[in-house]
């Protein structure tokens, strides 16, 4: 399928009625409702605080695809992207109904409802689940594992989201989007089932490079037993992590949400077409490992006593009656040649100030500032 005939079906299916960072399950319970006759929905289990978790599976091909997300409470562009695939699948579009015919999905939209109510990395145990893969101590690590074991998935697709930190490579490019094919050792031998979700990474880089040229990358392969995606992996289950990263001035991810959809579309169709040997597999290796050199924002060149440095600003995440907002907050203050911003700003040797006419300082949060008596927003578009 052509990457323009995939923008379009994103465009037609589309559920408008979840958009930017915080999604819950009270946002996606009333369209849960309305799949009900039309896939297999279930109430798989209960979080900490007793909300349910949904499992639902679509599809009657002999190919088992596991899918999760909210993993981490706020990381929910995948979760997004993927009522945008039921919707497509549920419109009965002939341009995928072969990925139903060859492919059963088991789909988990939101792992953690507690961390997703409370817009947290961690569950109401303040337990990352991710970590837990081994010993499952939480409530929603023993609903996942029951399902892979149940289930008896052919592929693992892991859901989550990344900050706008990683960069792929050392360049000026976000990682807008990066997978990882996990290790399953821990000399991170390029195993049969690797070399297929490899294999899987290579085509959907493939198609992403059309839309965003040089803004994919690979996450860290180090091994984490504890981790769920190296878990799975060990059990000989080819596994795919996916990450919705930054794209330029989206803090609502509604531009990555559509690349995560792509991502979505490519490997399915692929999955459901080919036979997948993991046989072309070196195509993942041209993909640049994420590294860490993007601020939200930096101002360049500011006087400070004697010194010309440059002051790196982060934006701060935080629920604030009911939406995510942004807050941006000093990083650091130092000679940031090494980094890029996502947005820059020059001082020109000026001093900076923020609203009380203080020069800024290290954790200072500031919705402006001042520079040669010039007011500047901060704040995200």
């Amino acid at each position: 399928m052509q990457i323009e005939e995939i923008k379009s079906l994103f465009l037609k299916h589309k559920e408008t009625s979840l958009f930017h960072r915080y999604i819950t399950n009270n946002h996606i319970e009333p369209l849960l409702n309305n799949f009900k006759n039309y896939l297999s929905l279930e109430t798989i289990g209960a979080s900490v605080l007793k909300k349910p978790i949904y499992g639902l599976k679509i599809g009657n091909g002999k190919k088992r695809i596991l899918m999760w997300s909210q993993m981490h409470g706020n990381e929910s562009t995948t979760t997004k992207a993927l009522f945008d695939l039921l919707n497509t699948f549920l419109d009965e579009n002939e341009e995928v109904k072969n990925i139903l015919d060859a492919c059963t999905l088991y789909i988990i939209p939101i792992l953690s409802p507690d961390g997703a109510e409370a817009y947290t990395r961690i569950n109401a145990n303040q337990v990352d689940l991710n970590r837990d893969a081994q010993d499952l101590t939480q409530p929603e690590s023993k609903v996942l594992k029951k399902v892979f074991e149940t289930f008896k998935p052919h592929f693992c697709y892991n859901l989550h989201g990344q900050r706008t930190i990683f960069s792929a490579g050392k360049t000026n490019k976000p990682a807008t989007v990066s997978f990882l094919a996990p290790a399953q050792d821990l000399a991170c031998a390029i195993t049969p089932n690797r070399k297929v979700a490899m294999e899987v990474i290579g085509v959907m880089n493939e198609a992403l490079q059309s839309i965003i040229p040089n803004q994919v990358g690979v996450y860290d392969d180090a091994f984490n037993l504890n981790c769920v995606g190296d878990t799975f992996q060990s059990e000989n289950v080819p596994t795919i992590l996916f990450e919705a990263g930054h794209f330029s001035n989206d803090y609502g991810r509604e531009k990555t949400r559509e690349l995560i959809y792509a991502s979505y579309i490519t490997s399915l169709n692929y999955i459901s077409s080919k036979d997948v040997t993991g046989d072309n597999y070196e195509t993942y290796f041209k993909i640049p490992e994420n590294d860490k050199c993007f601020l939200d924002i930096i101002i360049r060149n500011t006087r400070i006593n004697d010194d010309f440095l440059d002051i790196g600003i982060q934006y701060q995440e935080k629920l604030i009656d009911n939406k995510i907002e942004f807050i941006p907050k000093v990083d650091r203050i130092e000679k940031l040649d090494a980094f890029f911003g996502h947005k820059e700003i020059e001082a020109n040797g000026f001093e900076v100030f923020n609203n009380e006419g203080r020069l800024l300082e290290v954790n200072n949060e500031n919705v402006f500032v001042i520079i040669n008596n010039e007011k500047i927003s901060l704040l995200s578009k």
